[in-house]
C-alpha cells in the first residue's frame, strides 16, 4: 500500500483496485458453474433422434407378386401364356402401382434396365424380370421391397384413367333432340332415339296426300 501510494496513487484508488482483483476469480467461478450446469442438462435431456422417414417395408408375398406378373403379362395379348412379359406390359403394371412417377423412376429408366437384361429379346421371364427390378431399384437408389409391395397390391390390370366423356353444357345443349327442328327433328323419335334410314329417306309416294281417308276407293272407268 505504501509502495503504491509512493507511486502517486491515492489510498482510495489502491483500495478500489484491490476489490476489482478480488472480484475477478468469483466471476470466473460463476461462468464455470453455468457451463457445468448446461452440460448436466444435456446429459439429462439428450437430443431426440429424428424418426426415419424411409421405414423398411416387409417383403411381399412372392406368390401374390408372381400371380400379378401372370395377369399383366397376358394383358392386351391374347396369345400370351403368362410366362413372359413385355416392356409395355411391365410399364403398364408400374404405372398402375404408382412406381413410375414424374419424379423418381421414369419410363426411360425402365427401358434402359429392361434392355440391359432382355438384350435382343422383347420379353422377360419371371426370374429375369425379378433381376430387372433389382437392377432398376439399385440404379435409382429405391427400396426393392417397397417396389415389390406396390406391384403386389396394385390390383388386377384395369383401364382406369382411359378416355372419358367430357362434361359440358355446350355438349348437352347440342345433343338435346328436343331442341332440333325441321328435317333434323324427324330423324329422332319422342325418346330421342335415332330412326336410322327411316329418318333420312322419304318413303315412295303412292299418289295420295297424307291423311287421305278414301284411299283405294277410287274406281277407274273408261
Amino acid at each position: 500500500l505504501l509502495q503504491e501510494m509512493s507511486e502517486g496513487k491515492t489510498a482510495e484508488e489502491v483500495v478500489m483496485n484491490g476489490k476489482d482483483e478480488a472480484s475477478k476469480p468469483s466471476n470466473q467461478d460463476e461462468k464455470e458453474k453455468k457451463v457445468a450446469n448446461a452440460e448436466k442438462k444435456e446429459e439429462k435431456e439428450p437430443t431426440k433422434a429424428k424418426p426415419d422417414e424411409t421405414k423398411s417395408v416387409q417383403e411381399p408375398d412372392k406368390a401374390q407378386l408372381k400371380e400379378k406378373f401372370k395377369l399383366f403379362s397376358k394383358f392386351g395379348d391374347k396369345s400370351a401364356d403368362g410366362s413372359t412379359i413385355k416392356l409395355s406390359q411391365s410399364d403398364k403394371w408400374f404405372k398402375q402401382a404408382g412406381v413410375i412417377q414424374t419424379k423418381g423412376i421414369t419410363t426411360t429408366d425402365t427401358a434402359i434396365a429392361f434392355r440391359k437384361l432382355a438384350k435382343s429379346s422383347p420379353k422377360l421371364s419371371y426370374p429375369s424380370w425379378s433381376k430387372y427390378i433389382e437392377e432398376l431399384s439399385a440404379s435409382k437408389n429405391a427400396q426393392l421391397d417397397q417396389i415389390k409391395d406396390k406391384l403386389a397390391n396394385c390390383g388386377p390390370p384395369g383401364t382406369n384413367g382411359a378416355t372419358k366423356v367430357a362434361k359440358s353444357t355446350t355438349v348437352d345443349r347440342l345433343t338435346d333432340t328436343t331442341r332440333y327442328g325441321g328435317t333434323h327433328k324427324e330423324r329422332f323419335d319422342s325418346d330421342g332415339k335415332g330412326l336410322g334410314k327411316e329418318g333420312r329417306v322419304d318413303a315412295a309416294s303412292d299418289g295420295y296426300v297424307k291423311g287421305y281417308k278414301h284411299k283405294g276407293t277410287y274406281v277407274k272407268t273408261r
